[in-house]
């Protein structure tokens, strides 16, 4: 009971240190996890009988079927209230439920008083020589078989109670086991409420210590508001403003990729018509030469008048195909987009990028100060914490508890020696009834054995050996201590067992399915005044529900002290742990956390009037084709190498003489004007159109894509101008949610902590669990009627 009265005692005193019922938490994004140590105790929750578990069970199906009647909740009322109570009605039910155990010490009864009655006309009987065999033997028919039978019978009995002697010995020891374990069991549980008291300081420190940890989070924020906030600002900016600047800043490539197009077209116009000019002059010279080569009198003769006849009329061909003379020129675009190039509209594409990506800085610099009040008040915060964690009277109380259990345990200590001394009483009185009752199985055993290898059929009773007549002795001696001893033995028996019946039905039973709590929970049973006797015991509020079942499920399970005993009813942590007030004084800091975010200009006029010009510079007007179709040209109408080969295959058919040379002097003229003049001019063509590819390209609907880039510009711009201030301050209120969602968890978390998991009661359920179901009925309840049943057994 010591034990019951220690956790009693426990839960009135620790109750003025916890917190209120389960709060709601919020989901706050990157709040930090808070889970309070788990205290690990040493006392098992449940206990087992070991290798006596069968036999446990044996007798519990015994008094199932003996006390079969469910536990009487109304008759128990109305015996604890001792109102209502009328002995001839009541009297009948309380038989009427104990009929079973009754009946049994009835039966007890009649062999207590009918044992030594025929003990005594047995021994009379004896000693009148009226009693036992007759001095002379006659053999029946049926004495073979009758005497198998009955030595059968007696050797059936006698391994029967063998067994159950054997049980009462194994029952007799465990009850010595279990109850030398009473003290360990005791010790234990103490050492629980040791590490209950010890460690609630820790969970206390540990939950002070979390707040520096949730304000190192928030500072940690709060320093890199800049990437955090201005972080999340532009990233709401860069999806809308991104794809704009992009496709600028490729105009801006496009812009400078025309200017180098129009800059190559327009130098290979003007090579090529200097190429051209001198290609034309270099074979007009030659084709001269030739004509008067042709007109001369060599030319008349045969056989050179048919050889000059077959070149003249080819000769017309040897001349340039070009006319690039008559190709426009493209100064004016190329001035007109050069002064587009000049404003350097990729620089200011990059303005506007940095524009964006300075939002970081620009808030980092705005909210240097108001960071530093926020960082005060939460300081304070803290202080207030510490000071409200000391104001709690912790340690007066834990020393008030620990003062008590250390006196509960010596006096433990004091009287549990005394309880196994008693125990040492019972437990030799127990031996001496097992070593009586083996004694007479012992002489029966005996007689049994002398009288089945002693047994003469021709031998008359006065003549018969030694080894019969003292099995008969032994017989007759087993038989004397019968009836000299058992009927005291059955006394014993019936007395510990209407008292350990009655204490499993009507306590350990109960105990173990809730029943006996559900009694105690009655309303007005233990004092008529209160409703509910467990508050108005511990707070003298009896209207507070708070019930004995209620509390031990909830210890049972590990709840906290403050929420399973309903302490907000004496102690309000609320009141002194304001999460509204400390909510409110972060929020008040957290409002003065103004950013400001000028206008921001992604491209600015100049940019614009340059993109205009651009669209306007004229390359999309330009003929492309025509230019195409004069690079597709050959440079020559003829093929000045075959033309070279023709005239001086031709010129070799000639005589000797100055008109094969002046051939073949053309024929060298041709083939150089082939090798020197030919591939400037043909580079000047590759040139020109690769670069009217290029342009053709670029202008392709030029003015449609520079419209539809300003329009995207013009819409991303209003967005920024009239959502900027918008995204901003809702960004700045999120992240103003976010620090406050940290300790707002904190917070809730705190109150959570020391309602439902610190200072658990968990200890005292172990405790009220060690003391009924492991002391009272698994040490003492369950071995005692397995020790007296065996017994009884034995002796009947």
């Amino acid at each position: 009971m010591a034990l019951v009265f220690s956790a009693l005692l426990l839960l009135g005193l620790c109750g003025k240190i916890s917190s209120e019922g389960q709060p709601a938490f919020h989901n706050t994004p990157g709040a930090m996890n808070y889970e309070l140590p788990t205290t690990k105790y040493e006392t098992q929750d449940t206990f087992n009988a070991g290798i006596v578990g069968p036999l446990y069970k044996m007798v519990h199906i015994f008094l199932n079927v003996v006390q079969p009647n469910d536990f009487p909740l109304d008759l128990i009322k109305k015996l604890i209230q001792n109102k209502n109570f009328d002995i001839s009605v009541d009297s009948k039910e309380i038989a009427l439920y104990e009929i079973g155990v009754l009946i049994c010490a009835i039966l007890g009864l009649l062999f207590i008083i009918l044992m030594p009655l025929v003990g005594c006309f047995f021994c009379m009987c004896r000693c009148c020589n009226k009693c036992g065999g007759e001095m002379h033997q006659r053999q029946k028919q049926n004495a073979p078989c009758r005497r198998k039978c009955l030595g059968l019978s007696l050797l059936v009995i006698c391994l029967l109670m063998s067994l159950g002697i054997i049980y009462g010995f194994v029952a007799n020891q465990q009850t010595r086991t279990r109850i030398k374990g009473t003290q360990k069991l005791a010790k234990s549980n103490f050492r629980d409420f040791q590490t209950l008291l010890t460690e609630t300081p820790k969970q206390i420190d540990y939950i002070v210590e979390q707040y520096t940890n949730t304000k190192n989070k928030a500072f940690s924020d709060l320093d890199g508001i800049g990437s955090v906030l201005g972080g999340r600002i532009k990233d709401q900016l860069k999806p809308k403003v991104t794809p704009v600047l992009e496709e600028i800043k490729a105009m801006a490539t496009a812009i400078k990729q025309t200017k180098d197009a129009l800059q190559n077209m327009s130098s290979s116009l003007k090579s090529l018509q200097d190429a051209a000019t001198q290609l034309n002059t270099n074979l007009s010279s030659v084709r001269n030469s030739i004509e008067n080569s042709l007109s001369s009198s060599d030319c008349t003769s045969d056989p050179a008048s048919k050889i000059c006849d077959s070149i003249r009329p080819s000769l017309s061909s040897l001349g340039s195909s070009l006319n690039s003379s008559q190709l426009p020129s493209v100064d004016r675009e190329l001035n007109t987009v050069t002064d587009v190039d000049r404003t350097d509209l990729e620089s200011l594409v990059k303005r506007g990028y940095t524009t964006i990506d300075e939002i970081p800085n620009t808030i980092q610099n705005q909210t240097v100060d108001v960071i530093k009040d926020v960082k005060k008040t939460l300081d304070s915060i803290s202080s207030n914490i510490k000071d409200m964690s000391q104001s709690i009277p912790i340690e007066d109380m834990l020393l008030q508890v620990s003062h008590y259990l250390n006196n509960s345990n010596r006096y433990l200590n004091q009287e549990l020696p005394k309880l196994e001394e008693y125990d040492s009483y019972w437990w030799l009185g127990g031996l001496i009834v097992c070593f009586l009752l083996t004694l007479i199985v012992t002489f029966f055993f005996l007689g049994l054995l002398c009288g089945v290898f002693g047994y003469d059929k021709h031998a008359t009773p006065t003549r018969r050996g030694c080894v019969s007549n003292t099995g008969g002795i032994f017989l007759m001696a087993g038989v004397g201590f019968s009836f000299l001893f058992c009927w005291i033995l059955m006394i014993l028996v019936v007395l510990t067992f209407v008292v350990g019946a009655n204490v499993e039905k009507l306590l350990c039973e109960p105990y173990e399915n809730k029943k006996l709590l559900q009694v105690l929970d009655t309303p007005y049973l233990l004092k008529e005044q209160w409703q509910f006797y467990l508050s108005g015991m511990l707070f003298n509020n009896p209207d507070i529900n708070m019930t004995f079942e209620q509390v031990y499920r909830d210890c049972k399970r590990g709840r906290g002290i403050y929420a399973a005993f309903q302490l907000e009813n004496v102690v309000n942590i609320s009141d002194h742990f304001n999460i509204d007030q400390l909510s409110e004084n972060i929020n008040t800091e957290l409002e003065n956390l103004n950013v400001n975010i000028d206008s921001i200009e992604l491209l600015d006029n100049t940019g614009r009037k340059s993109l205009e010009d651009f669209a306007h510079s004229g390359i999309d007007t330009i003929d492309y084709s025509t230019y195409l179709k004069e690079t597709e040209k050959s440079p020559t109408e003829v093929n000045l190498l075959t033309f070279a080969s023709t005239l001086e295959a031709k010129a070799n058919q000639l005589p000797e003489g100055k008109l094969k040379q002046a051939f073949l002097l053309d024929v060298q003229n041709i083939r150089a004007i082939h090798e020197h003049l030919l591939p400037p001019v043909q580079q000047s063509l590759n040139t020109l159109r690769q670069s009217v590819w290029t342009l053709q390209q670029t202008s392709n609907k030029l003015p449609e894509k520079v419209k539809k880039i300003l329009a995207s510009l013009d819409s991303v711009q209003h967005f920024l101008t009239n959502n900027v201030s918008l995204i901003v301050i809702g960004e700045t209120k999120k992240f103003g949610k976010t620090i406050l969602g940290y300790f707002e968890h904190y917070l809730h978390w705190v109150l959570y902590a020391i309602t439902e998991k610190m200072t658990s009661c968990k200890p005292m359920a172990t405790a009220m669990d060690s003391a009924v179901n492991g002391i009272l009925c698994g040490y003492v309840a369950d071995p005692l009627p397995v020790s007296i049943l065996t017994t009884g057994v034995e002796a009947a």
